[in-house]
């Protein structure tokens, strides 16, 4: 898979991807920076497309990428069935405005309804 370098190496940028996928699916609603957003929209999005196949081997593949069994289990009994009918779309990227800090573009990464 391609993603967006985000400054970061690889391994790095793999740790923070999974990482906020993991916090966005618990969640159901983070906000970080856009760069950020749009790649866990990606990454949110296989996870739910996997989660509505609902087989052992799918599991297995969000296991393997998820970092919490509880946010797997999560994925498949809730979020999944609730999207059954859906095509794709699953995630919204709401832009926020600039940080305080530093102007970094915010933007807040949230589940459709």
């Amino acid at each position: 898979m391609s993603y967006k370098k985000l400054k970061r190496n690889k391994d790095q940028r793999k740790a923070l991807l999974k990482n906020l996928t993991t916090a966005f699916l618990r969640d159901e609603k983070i906000e970080t920076t856009e760069a950020k957003a749009k790649e866990v929209s990606r990454l949110a999005e296989k996870m739910i497309t996997l989660a509505k196949k609902n087989t052992l081997a799918s599991r297995r593949q969000a296991l393997s990428y998820l970092t919490d069994e509880d946010v797997v289990t999560k994925l498949f009994e809730n979020i999944g069935p609730k999207f059954q009918e859906r095509q794709g779309g699953y995630t919204r990227v709401l832009k926020k405005g600039p940080r305080q800090g530093d102007g970094a573009p915010m933007a807040i990464l949230e589940l459709v309804e």
